[in-house]
């Protein structure tokens, strides 16, 4: 389908970019986070401990008339300032206390709520002096961090700052890397490689690699600053788990009995793990099934979950089945996918009987893949049927004017907000425009509140980001993309409408999505984009920035601007001719805030409660060149829209 482009398109996006100026300009030139939000109680976010090397070599120049030690603490004032306040934080250090020696490392600031002033002044009166024992170093940073609390599921992340390889050898850095990664899958351990070439670069990368994290390349002090942001962030961003320590059985006879809420397990790669439920003749259930793999390790393109829901007995039938997958090998981002049992219309069919059915969820991954176990989120939810009597209105299976042609109808500022790390912390936001940054393998999330008959609009807009020149001439590329997800959890596929995955080399791009309007009948519709939208409430918008940004992006952070528009008038309910909603909750504005809870079981109203959110500064940028950016957006939307499916690699 040729896409159409028009003035009235173009208008209204140039129209977007003139308002948002009122605010401020695009978030493409991100600062740090200025004002960071501590985690919430019992969030179980884990904790980070900086490992650093003081070993003699960190007296060497830096350039700019600096040594490397004080390049190195300049980035980490920079890096405790954006993290969040009362982020468990520790910093260790290695060759700092004595000329030689293999054991020559220290703990300067225990793994406890950041205290910026006390880890400044503690790398401070760190001075180089000796050897390199980052093996050892390593086993001790994996000490420092607190066991998380039983059946919890957090990040614990060991980050490596080093200008050179170890020259220890017991234990070998690799090998203990490896060795200590495997003792939770909430373990991460990156490397950020200083000033290095040659065997020194390899080891770090292989440190990285085996302990399921990360490597950084930071050829000056600018990138280590850089760089050792984003790692940090990327941790205490981490995706905030919720629900109840459960083990999935490998047969469907020894599978536990789950109920209406939400599950925390873990999967190997290969393996499957099998879940029970009683269900009725008459209710809808839903089993969402979330895996979060360490952000940008090696995946495959097709690696992910394959999801299916069984009838029980010596004859089992698939009610219904989906795989999620990566859709791109640069590296792991978080994956979910939905099963559903939805009673027929005529309620005969083998599937709308009563009784035990399971949630059969296996883990697929490449043999090249990264083989760390996933924690896993599993939710399943029952919605009960229409009242006796009551005849549903018709499935909409048409965009109408919500359609690719047509941009969201926004106008006004843009609000910042910071989205949340997963579906449980997803920020409230409503229609209008947003503004907030994105770090490389991050993901953002965020809710929208959609009622019946009603259907979301929304377009993600990349600014045009500075990007670092390389002397090996190699085009480095990315990735963007969004996704978006039902009540159920259920991804809500483009159809032929929209484009929600595109290449990124740092120039101006923009994303899109929406859903058919909100219909009861929509279940027995068999299109992916048109099936989960059945029912009234939140629905979960994700934005992705590919792993492999940090090579090229000159900021920490990418700025987006979203457009989101809610159409259509809200009814009082599913059936037939409903009238309009009587006192129909409006979702909040654009420039009234944002709120973050845990996501509700059900797609009934939430209450709205309004938390400060843990905003991004945004800088710089003239008027001029924010309307040359509208006139790209323009092209590069008319240009694009012709584009094939998504390629290996993350180039759209």
């Amino acid at each position: 389908m040729k896409a159409r482009f028009g003035r009235r398109t173009a208008a209204v996006l140039l129209s977007g970019v003139l308002s948002a100026l009122a605010a401020g300009p695009l978030p493409a030139f991100a600062a740090p986070p200025q004002a960071p939000r501590a985690p919430e109680p019992g969030a179980r976010a884990g904790g980070l401990v900086m490992v650093l090397d003081s070993s003699g070599s960190m007296a060497d120049e830096a350039g700019g008339g600096r040594t490397r030690i004080e390049a190195a603490r300049d980035a980490v004032g920079t890096v405790v300032d954006s993290l969040p306040d009362g982020y468990p934080t520790g910093l260790r250090v290695y060759g700092a206390d004595r000329s030689s020696g293999c054991t020559d490392t220290r703990l300067v600031r225990p793994v406890e709520p950041l205290d910026r002033d006390a880890t400044r002044k503690a790398v401070a009166e760190v001075e180089p002096k000796g050897d390199t024992p980052i093996g050892l170093s390593l086993q001790k940073a994996v000490a420092d961090l607190p066991e998380p609390e039983p059946g919890a599921v957090g990040r614990r992340t060991v980050l490596l700052i080093s200008d050179g390889e170890d020259n220890c050898g017991s234990p070998p850095p690799c090998e203990a890397a490896e060795k200590l990664a495997e003792s939770g899958v909430d373990l991460r351990i990156d490397a950020i490689g200083f000033q290095v070439k040659g065997k020194a670069r390899e080891q770090l990368t292989c440190i990285a690699e085996a302990g399921h994290g990360a490597y950084y390349d930071a050829p000056d002090a600018d990138a280590l600053a850089r760089q050792l942001q984003r790692a940090a962030e990327l941790s205490a961003g981490g995706y905030r788990f919720q629900g109840d320590a459960i083990e999935g059985a490998a047969s469907a006879k020894r599978a536990p009995a789950i109920a209406p809420g939400q599950y925390l397990d873990s999967i190997g790669p290969g393996e499957t793990r099998w879940y029970a439920a009683e269900l009725d003749a008459t209710g809808t259930a839903d089993f969402g099934v979330t895996a979060v793999p360490q952000p940008g390790v090696p995946v495959g393109y097709s690696d992910g979950l394959e999801l299916r829901v069984h009838t029980s007995g010596e004859f089992p039938m698939v009610c219904d089945n989906t795989r999620a997958t990566f859709r791109q090998d640069e590296g792991a981002l978080p994956v979910s996918g939905a099963v559903s049992r939805i009673p027929t219309a005529k309620a005969n069919a083998t599937c709308d009987q009563a009784g035990t059915y399971h949630l059969e969820v296996r883990r697929v991954s490449a043999d090249d893949a990264d083989q760390a176990r996933w924690p896993l989120e599993v939710r399943m939810a029952v919605g009960k049927p229409l009242a006796a009597g009551a005849v549903p209105a018709r499935s909409a299976t048409g965009f109408g004017e919500i359609s690719k042609d047509q941009v969201p109808r926004v106008e006004g500022p843009a609000k910042a907000v910071a989205g949340g790390t997963g579906f449980n912390d997803a920020v409230r936001i409503g229609e209008g425009v947003w503004k907030d940054g994105l770090l490389p393998a991050q993901t953002r999330w965020y809710k929208v509140r959609v009622g019946w008959g009603q259907q979301l609009r929304y377009t993600v807009d990349f600014g045009n980001e500075p990007t670092i020149d390389h002397e090996d001439l190699v085009i480095r590329r990315s990735f963007v993309s969004t996704s978006l997800h039902a009540p159920s959890r259920a991804p809500v596929t483009t159809g032929t409408e929209f484009s929600d995955h595109k290449g990124y080399f740092g120039k101006p791009s923009v994303l899109d999505h929406g859903t058919v309007p909100v219909t009861w009948t929509n279940r027995w519709e068999p299109a992916a984009h048109v099936k989960p939208v059945r029912a009234a409430g939140d629905y979960y918008l994700a934005v992705s920035l590919g792993p492999d940004t940090a090579t090229f992006a000159e900021n920490p952070a990418i700025g987006v601007v979203l457009r989101v528009e809610v159409a259509g008038t809200e009814l009082a309910g599913p059936e037939k001719d409903a009238p309009a909603a009587a006192t129909a909750e409006k979702a909040p504005a654009s420039g009234a805030g944002a709120e973050k809870g845990p996501a509700k079981d059900t797609a009934d109203d939430e209450e709205a409660g309004w938390l400060s959110p843990w905003m991004l500064a945004v800088g710089g940028g003239a008027p001029a060149v924010l309307v040359l950016v509208a006139a790209v957006l323009v092209a590069r939307r008319r240009a694009g829209r012709g584009a094939g499916g998504r390629k290996r690699g993350g180039t759209g």
